[in-house]
């Protein structure tokens, strides 16, 4: 399995991206565990609180590159198809009744950003890199834009969502992308220190306070949701695209590259 589900007897869920060797790069195997995941635990009343990790040295490396390749390769149906999962699986993660918790131990880029974005609160180690990093292949953070840019703001956004600039933990605490940093040491103590609170709430009323936090916040509606998938596939159509993953492959500079 690309990610493993456990439950405790608090109601505390843990759910870990699972492809070490692959720095959690996500392919499409691990979106369609993501979702699966995300609607077992919407649907499991005696889960409180979600807390969203993974095993290895990074916590996600964005975009499996061979998934990125195999769309390449594709026609527009199978590309919409492939871009329409990846935006789902984040739409049904941002959107769970239950708090989630990010655990953010290692490197997190492109998608990997996304995933902390969708937290509800995310703690990140001192030493982590972090970096929006699709313009140097030549494609761009869509189907993750909508919650990067409601985390982080516009102003925020604009420093690093086009640069593929690579950044330490103290920027991404900065940007909001992570709530503190902290070092690998302490790193499960903050997490429960973020969970334990939640064991003493109502859980319909943590709900209904979340529900209403997201209605209030930046709108993200079918529309945006579409707007980001549509984004994708442009890109992938791009000429860019093609050069940038076929230069990362052959272990050449893309051509736009000084």
């Amino acid at each position: 399995m690309t990610v493993t589900l456990t439950i405790d007897q608090r109601g505390v869920a843990t759910l870990m991206l699972n492809r070490p060797d692959k720095h959690n790069a996500m392919s499409a195997q691990m979106i369609r565990d993501l979702t699966d995941a995300s609607q077992k635990i919407r649907v499991n009343a005696d889960i409180r609180v979600m807390v969203l990790g993974a095993n290895g040295a990074s916590f996600c490396a964005g975009g499996d590159l061979n998934w990125m390749r195999d769309q390449m390769a594709a026609d527009t149906a199978t590309r919409r198809a492939g871009a329409t999962a990846l935006a789902q699986m984040l739409g049904a993660l941002n959107s769970l009744p239950q708090p989630v918790i990010g655990r953010i131990h290692g490197n997190a880029f492109g998608g990997g950003i996304g995933l902390a974005c969708i937290c509800d609160v995310a703690i990140g180690v001192t030493g982590a890199k972090f970096g929006l990093t699709e313009t140097k292949l030549g494609l761009i953070p869509a189907t993750i834009g909508p919650y990067v840019l409601a985390r982080m703001g516009e102003s925020f956004a604009r420093r690093v969502f086009m640069s593929s600039r690579v950044f330490d933990a103290s920027e991404a605490e900065a940007y909001g992308i992570i709530a503190k940093a902290v070092s690998p040491e302490t790193l499960n103590a903050a997490i429960e220190a973020e969970v334990t609170p939640y064991l003493n709430c109502a859980p319909n009323a943590v709900a209904a306070a979340k529900a209403l936090a997201r209605r209030l916040g930046p709108t993200i509606d079918d529309t945006t949701v579409t707007a980001s998938i549509d984004a994708l596939i442009a890109a992938w159509d791009g000429e860019e695209a093609a050069q940038g993953i076929a230069a990362f492959f052959d272990k050449q500079p893309p051509p736009w590259a000084k």
